[in-house]
């Protein structure tokens, strides 16, 4: 099977969150299933000075206005086509935000750009290379399947993988006739979407197969609370939706090779991991003592629930915790996290922004991370903190319910357990979840059992691109048999 991969970020190259984390290590563990994965991406700056040599396949002269040339290159075992398009991608700020954090006032345009080639590929653009199947990642390339549906393409099959229902592509419907789409396309049953248009809608709609990152997710999706007013276009699709849990690459995330950290470790050598606490210790500037560290890896949102952060801060340092932030979102949220550490000096530490070492590290140095997501398709921290023995703390929803056994007495008891859930996903909850996590901490033997438990849990990607190449056949026999 050939794959062509439509994705916004994909890592090494660029990453915002746990998307290029996945289009970048899902190709590599497909290859043993016989799916060949190509994957386009935008050229932002970032991605143009990591490319070293590249081979042109084309050049469009009127991209919606731009002038742009397809290019390929190979990095660390990704083939990926570059959409080059300085108008629409080489300028400042991130892949989706200005350096002020508001969006690009084009995205509607550079998104659909990034489809609009993604479809010609699948049509027969490149004479020495075509795909069988198109796999599409959030609203940013969900366009594609319609440029698909409406053109030469209109018999390759694809699949659209929902990674966060919360971000929707939605645009002012005036923009409509810009897309160079049939006007059908602007109806209740593709594109539109409350009066404007909505880019996942319109994958959803044309896409064979729809898949999220979890089955739990897959069934909130369905219900109003968590479909983000699109249960409806779900439930239609629900013979053609699937959960398939995300996995993690095993070797970029393994801490008896982790260039990142100070000591290499693994659960035969646990000893060592202390030394990458003092170096944690040291990178924060937090105190020197036996209390928990405690960790949060996340983007500064309300969906990731960080905002209970400095309501249960108070009880981390009354009780002997520390609390060590990092990652970067709402400004509101980022300045009540500042504040929590002007508060509590050597107790709590805040780093806007984002680092891949910092992650890394933190992961290898603390004791327990904290996710009290009030949605969460997937999840990737937590995984990475099982496999750094990094107990994690979670609230019960979507991914983090599946990915977590809560550490309540019969799973202590069997041996199983891999962290602690909270429920209901609020401060008090939280709060309670500290108290036993302090309570397990104290006692070193039943501690040092969660972290040699949560190291053994499997979440390597060789189950789920098991599932995921499946998929691909299931919608590969259906298109040939209609």
């Amino acid at each position: 099977m050939n794959i062509l991969s439509v994705t916004s970020e994909i890592y090494p190259l660029i990453k915002t969150g746990g998307l290029a984390d996945v289009t970048g290590s899902l190709p590599k563990a497909l290859e043993p299933f016989g799916a060949h994965t190509r994957t386009l991406l935008p050229g932002y700056p970032k991605v143009m000075k990591q490319l070293g040599e590249t081979r042109q396949h084309a050049s469009f002269h009127n991209l919606f206005g731009a002038e742009a040339r397809l290019l390929s290159a190979t990095v660390e075992g990704l083939f990926v086509y570059i959409l080059d398009a300085p108008e629409f991608y080489d300028r400042p700020g991130g892949p989706y935000v200005n350096e002020a954090g508001k969006d690009h006032p084009d995205n509607w345009k550079r998104f659909a750009a990034l489809a609009r080639v993604g479809a010609e590929i699948a049509g027969g653009l490149l004479p020495d290379w075509k795909p069988d199947l198109v796999h599409t990642h959030d609203w940013q390339s969900a366009l594609t399947s319609v440029y698909m549906h409406y053109g030469r393409a209109r018999f390759v099959p694809s699949v659209l993988t929902v990674h966060n229902l919360a971000f929707q592509g939605q645009f002012s419907a005036e923009l409509f006739d810009q897309l160079e789409l049939p006007s059908e396309a602007f109806s209740v049953n593709c594109l539109e979407y409350y009066g404007d248009i909505s880019y996942l809608k319109g994958g959803l709609q044309t896409a064979n197969a729809i898949s999220t990152v979890s089955p739990t997710y897959v069934r909130e999706t369905l219900t109003p609370e968590f479909g983000m007013g699109l249960d409806g276009v779900l439930n239609e699709r629900l013979n053609d939706l699937r959960g398939i849990v995300n996995g993690i690459d095993v070797e970029v995330w393994n801490p008896s090779s982790d260039p990142y950290l100070i000591q290499n470790y693994s659960t035969q050598y646990m000893r060592r991991r202390y030394f990458n606490r003092m170096r944690l210790i040291e990178e924060f500037g937090i105190d020197d003592d036996r209390g928990p560290i405690f960790a949060v890896v996340s983007r500064l949102t309300w969906q990731k629930g960080v905002d209970m952060l400095p309501d249960v801060v108070d009880d981390i340092v009354a009780q002997g915790g520390k609390l060590i932030v990092l990652g970067q979102g709402d400004s509101a949220i980022e300045d009540a996290l500042r504040a929590t550490a002007l508060r509590h000096p050597g107790r709590v530490s805040v780093t806007i922004g984002y680092k891949e070492s910092l992650a890394h590290l933190i992961h290898g140095g603390a004791d327990s991370v904290l996710q009290p997501s009030r949605f969460e398709p997937c999840g990737l921290t937590q995984l990475y903190a099982l496999r750094y023995g990094c107990v994690p703390i979670v609230s019960r929803t979507g991914g983090l319910s599946e990915t977590i056994i809560d550490a309540n007495e019969a799973a202590m008891s069997a041996r199983v357990a891999t962290g602690f859930q909270f429920h209901p996903i609020d401060a008090d909850g939280l709060r309670l979840a500290l108290m036993r996590v302090f309570e397990a901490y104290q006692k070193p033997k039943v501690w040092a059992r969660l972290q040699h438990q949560a190291m053994k849990a499997d979440f390597s990607w060789e189950r789920s691109a098991g599932q995921y190449a499946e998929l691909y056949q299931s919608v590969l026999q259906q298109a040939a048999a209609a």
